[in-house]
């Protein structure tokens, strides 16, 4: 019954973009080019309810993402390039492909010898690097994280959760090297190399280190307004108050959070 469903559902999604691209202005003007920086949003607008563990917004960004999918898919089959039908059959067959251990007779013992499987496979396929896969325009922490599990794949890995925290330390100690030659390109590269090194030691750590920053910047977010708050509530503006001040407004907004 539950196939059955999802199946009339889908079937139902399908008739009304074909009726929305028929029929509403807006939807008819669309190109990929102009779907593009919507997609982007949608896309952080998940990660937004996920980061907040939301699952009301969870399954209603999903529905927007599928929406977007179908669109593209849509434009593609009025291209005569690809149908909705062939979206779905390439995935079925590279997910087939590349679990063979599922679908084929090869034998693994954990998860990360699946990823390294999937990584030969993709070599196989006519990749030429196994960092190819990254996506240039990929936000710079989570490439990072994307490159350093990629290098694991073939073995480019410490060996222990010490050595990177000692890694961590190396980069540090040459970024305050860099700052006290005053040297401004050594310390952005530095910074970066040390930004690195804690994405790294993130991963050992069992961190999300995009996930984990953007807990940090809501809790920013949410004590600062709360200081605002406490300050308008006494007549006052934080840009009227001292340093001092202000970070007395800090603690006590941590304080009421702990209790």
């Amino acid at each position: 019954m539950e196939e059955t469903h999802t199946n009339t559902s889908f079937d139902q999604l399908l008739r009304i973009m074909d009726e929305l691209r028929e029929k509403c202005p807006w939807d008819r003007k669309q190109t990929l080019q102009s779907l593009r920086q919507l997609t982007i949003e949608e896309m952080y607008e998940l990660t937004d309810a996920i980061t907040d563990q939301d699952w009301t917004s969870i399954k209603e960004e999903l529905g927007d993402i599928l929406l977007h999918i179908v669109f593209y898919a849509k434009i593609g089959a009025e291209q005569q390039q690809f149908t909705i039908q062939d979206v779905i059959s390439g995935i079925c067959a590279k997910l087939i492909h590349r679990h063979p251990h599922i679908y084929g007779d090869v034998q693994v013992e954990n998860e990360d010898q699946v990823k390294q499987n999937w990584e030969k496979l993709k070599l196989k396929e006519g990749k030429t690097s196994i960092l190819s896969g990254v996506p240039l325009s990929l936000p710079a922490l989570v490439k990072a994280m994307r490159l350093q599990e990629k290098a694991k794949q073939v073995g480019f890995e410490w060996d222990n959760t010490q050595q990177v925290y000692k890694k961590v330390q190396e980069e540090l100690a040459e970024l305050e090297e860099a700052v006290q030659a005053s040297n401004q390109d050594g310390i952005e590269a530095e910074f970066g190399d040390l930004l690195f090194a804690l994405v790294n030691y993130s991963r050992f750590l069992k961190v999300d280190a995009e996930n984990a920053l953007e807990r940090t910047n809501k809790k920013f977010i949410r004590r600062f307004k709360q200081m605002e708050d406490i300050a308008r509530e006494q007549g006052r503006q934080l840009a009227e108050m001292t340093l001092t001040e202000m970070d007395g407004l800090w603690n006590q907004v941590k304080q009421t959070e702990n209790k």
